[in-house]
């Protein structure tokens, strides 16, 4: 199965697809409200604000497979979110990165090697992975590179000067 045509669930359980995206560059994040890089939601707001109307979205997948540090339901996810940082990019419903129940989206993404090499599991909360408007994986990047890295947002613009992404959200 191709990436647009994997199914994924919004926060709230309603059916969506990554081709609901198709033209758009993705941020995937697999992330987590009680672990110490949760401020990263902060940055990740701070870019889709940033670059929304160029055409990001960021995709955003509770996990709780590291360290239990996404126990909430749904709406406790969504709660925290909203209240703590603000966050208006998607929320998805909380799934695997990892192991024999790994979403299928993460068996796609893992394929890709970021800037040291690393592919193959999700090492932590916070891992990105940028996806070219014409659906190509085309970056990965470790939990530890923060939102305001001048390595991801150089890998945004990048990828937003080549799409020819509508300027609505």
């Amino acid at each position: 199965m191709s990436l647009p045509d994997l199914e994924i669930n919004t926060l709230d359980g309603t059916p969506a697809r990554l081709g609901d995206y198709e033209g758009k560059a993705l941020l995937i994040v697999n992330v987590a409200s009680h672990c110490g890089l949760t401020p990263q939601y902060a940055g990740l707001q701070q870019l889709y604000e940033t670059y929304a109307e160029r055409g990001l979205e960021i995709l955003a997948f509770p996990c709780n497979q590291f360290g239990a540090q996404e126990p909430g339901t749904s709406e406790e996810i969504k709660t925290f979110c909203e209240s703590s940082y603000g966050i208006t990019f998607p929320l998805f419903e909380k799934i695997d990165v990892n192991g024999p129940d790994r979403h299928a989206l993460y068996t796609h993404l893992t394929e890709v090697a970021d800037a040291k090499g690393h592919t193959g599991d999700i090492r932590w909360n916070f891992e990105k992975f940028l996806i070219a408007p014409d659906g190509e994986i085309v970056a990965r990047f470790s939990p530890i590179v923060t939102p305001e890295a001048p390595e991801l947002i150089e890998a945004i613009e990048g990828q937003l000067a080549r799409s020819d992404a509508p300027s609505e959200r």
